[in-house]
């Protein structure tokens, strides 16, 4: 097999170009002196990733009447004391300065008020009214202005349509020293050899049947950093959004209708036009995330969906002005599937869309090996059990920017390492083995396989016996999937092999969601099984974590600022 790549150096690779990695080169190039950057983005740079779908807003406190103690609550709540404390409250104090960094560094601009302060909207989960947004296209304003502030800078190389395989060593072993990447366009191997990596490459619970983010998102930040030995957190803490829309086959179904339309007042309603969700959780439709999800899952379930599958979200009764003037990105987005959002019901579906669990991280985002950096959805703890709408972007831009911070003065610490060749040719070679194969076998129908199994038995609801059917089902599948041959000739573009790729990502995601999930024996936020439907209330709130070659572990939340019956003061 002849086995080539490109080499190339950097002082800082990122991978990823949303609000984690972007914010993070920004304030990077804050410091002296400033260090040269390749950024790895596997889709178009300022086009693709999640933090641009971001429709409802970022959650910060800027109103006298508001206060940190208030969003620090909200998000432990949300979390189900879960939540790494010392994380979730740096988080909360980051968030105003930072707003202001968007708006007067970077350029973003906010809806305001009449009188010119910036407008804020309920949202679900929140005892204020303290989502910041730009109409429902927040995440559009925000990427488009970092992107371009970070395009104009001469230290920073972007390299688009680049896909990470798996990260790389120094000779001695233990610190990250660069990744091998993919050109796409090409279909060749670049090693990028740094002094530090930064993962941001989103999360993505792409690996369920109907999905919300970015399809270039497969989870692979996470899933290089468990191959690597990095420890995981909170691996069975996948949430699920309720109102993603439905549109039969079509890539759009999943794509989500956001919060701000229940916390504006829109209804769900089941198939046989009820309104249900009093049954379920005394706020109705403004219950948090998890809540509403597997209410509507369970309507469902019980024979009360629409004949789609899904259930209604009505907000007619809001009027077509108003739902056209604070929501036209969505009411475009519907009619162009043959709905009618300000006038009549849309059939919707709980749909996947965040992983709260990835790598451990301390405060300045590093996670215990060596070199390592993640931010944004790659790591965990700043969540809980359970994601607050509006709390994700500002996880993005707070600890990408913290994480900026804390690489340049790593680099004052650590000068370059070469990266052993070996294991450049290891990686490449495995990478390129299902070329030599021969076999009929259908990546994509292995791909539709593994999301079916992971939607019915290890998604909204689970349980012993389902969990253990997926466990099952993924060593089949991997079996399976280490036989398939991939079509020979030109590497450029071939997408059945960036296919397999993400497969081998999903397996190995998917199996730590499982193996996380049977280790949580009780129901909390996010992870509800039918066979523990209640949280325990006699054990220790404790996070599972897990890493390379070990078996899951309990690491009690330390309770730094607040006890799960304390109120707002601290």
């Amino acid at each position: 097999m002849n086995i080539t790549w490109q080499h190339l150096k950097t002082d800082v690779l990122v991978l990823g170009s949303g609000g984690a990695g972007l914010c993070a080169v920004l304030h990077l190039m804050n410091h002296q002196p400033q260090p040269q950057v390749f950024m790895a983005v596997r889709g178009l740079f300022g086009k693709s990733g999640c933090t641009r779908m971001v429709q409802g807003g970022y959650n910060v406190v800027l109103d006298k009447k508001d206060s940190l103690e208030a969003h620090f609550l909200d998000t432990l709540k949300g979390g189900q004391w879960l939540n790494n404390q010392e994380l979730a409250w740096k988080m909360v104090c980051e968030a105003p300065g930072r707003i202001l960094e968007l708006e007067n560094h970077a350029g973003c601009f906010f809806d305001r008020n009449p009188d010119g302060t910036v407008h804020q909207k309920p949202f679900a989960g929140q005892s204020f009214d303290r989502t910041v947004h730009k109409g429902d296209l927040t995440g559009i304003e925000i990427i488009n202005r970092l992107s371009e502030q970070v395009a104009a800078m001469e230290n920073v190389t972007i390299g688009e349509e680049m896909r990470a395989v798996d990260l790389l060593f120094d000779h001695s072993g233990q610190k990250v020293s660069g990744a091998l990447l993919i050109d796409m366009r090409l279909g060749e191997f670049i090693v990028v050899q740094s002094r530090t990596v930064l993962l941001a490459t989103g999360g993505g619970p792409t690996m369920y049947k109907i999905t919300a983010p970015c399809q270039d998102k497969t989870c692979d930040g996470i899933a290089m950093g468990f191959r690597a030995g990095a420890t995981l957190m909170d691996m069975e803490m996948v949430q699920f959004h309720p109102t993603g829309l439905l549109a039969d086959n079509s890539m759009i179904s999943g794509t989500v209708l956001e919060e701000g339309l229940r916390g504006a007042g829109a209804y769900l309603i089941n198939g046989k036009g009820e309104r249900y969700m009093h049954r379920y959780d005394p706020r109705e439709e403004r219950a948090t995330r998890d809540v509403v999800s597997r209410s509507s899952f369970m309507e469902i379930m019980a024979g009360r969906g629409t004949p789609e599958g899904g259930i209604y979200l009505d907000a007619s009764h809001l009027g077509a002005e108003f739902i056209m003037n604070n929501f036209r990105g969505m009411s475009l987005r519907c009619r162009d599937v043959g709905y009618d959002l300000p006038n009549a019901p849309v059939v919707v579906s709980p749909t996947a869309h965040f992983i709260m669990g990835g790598m451990r991280i301390d405060q300045d985002c590093r996670t215990d090996l060596e070199g390592l950096f993640a931010a944004g959805e790659d790591a965990a703890g700043v969540h809980g059990a359970n994601r607050l709408g509006g709390n994700g972007v500002v996880e993005s831009t707070v600890f990408g920017g913290l994480a900026g911070d804390t690489i340049a003065d790593y680099l004052t610490e650590f000068q370059e390492e070469t990266v052993e060749e070996s294991q450049i040719r290891g990686i490449i070679e495995s990478t390129l083995e299902p070329f030599q194969r021969n076999s009929s076998s259908s990546i994509y129908s292995l791909r539709d396989r593994l999301k079916k199994c992971m939607w019915e038995n290890a998604g909204l609801v689970r349980n012993e016996e389902s969990l253990e059917i997926a466990h099952n089902e993924m060593k089949e599948i991997r079996e399976q999937l280490s036989t398939i041959a991939l079509t020979q000739g030109q590497r450029a573009f071939h997408l059945e092999w960036m296919e397999y790729l993400s497969m081998k990502n999903y397996l190995d995601v998917c199996d730590l969601i499982i193996e996380s999930a049977k280790f949580r024996k009780e129901s909390r936020g996010s992870h509800f099984r039918t066979d523990f439907p209640e949280k325990d209330e006699n054990l220790p709130l404790s996070n599972i974590c897990l890493s390379k070659n070990q078996q899951p572990q309990l690491s009690p939340v330390l309770m730094t600022h607040l006890q799960p019956d304390a109120s707002v003061s601290i």
